[in-house]
């Protein structure tokens, strides 16, 4: 089964000092043990890279790009898939829902993915298996 990773899980990942990043370390481990299929976005990387650089400097984007990008599938956004999550994104109007996690979701559901390496309560709410839970 492969698991979409969101940025907030390769945050937790790379940051010590969150709150949840022993949990999210002990599901990424699991994850490339089990030779699963890891996915992402080519918005998601974006987006990783910006607030991996603004909150933990250029070494930390290093080691993104060196550590966990190899491991990964990554999918780039079509236009119809763009359009799609910019659909949704305009629909849920929604100030704390993010247009990133709008398009994340319409990956997952054009791939038929159910589960998320993720800490973003988004994507429960939108009906994918979050984990760590």
């Amino acid at each position: 089964m492969t698991t979409f990773l969101d940025t907030s899980a390769i945050l937790a990942l790379f940051d010590a000092d969150d709150p949840r990043h022993l949990e999210v370390d002990s599901a990424w481990k699991k994850a490339v043990l089990s030779d699963e299929p890891l996915l992402t976005s080519n918005y998601i990387l974006v987006e990783t890279l910006a607030l991996v650089q603004r909150r933990l400097g250029m070494d930390a984007v290093r080691a993104v790009q060196r550590d966990i990008v190899p491991l990964l599938e990554i999918e780039w956004l079509t236009e119809e898939t763009h359009e799609g999550a910019m659909a949704a994104f305009l629909k849920a109007s929604r100030r704390r829902l993010s247009f990133v996690d709008c398009s994340s979701f319409e990956v997952m559901r054009k791939r038929g993915i159910t589960r998320a390496l993720a800490v973003d309560g988004h994507f429960d709410e939108h009906g994918f298996e979050q984990i760590p839970g």
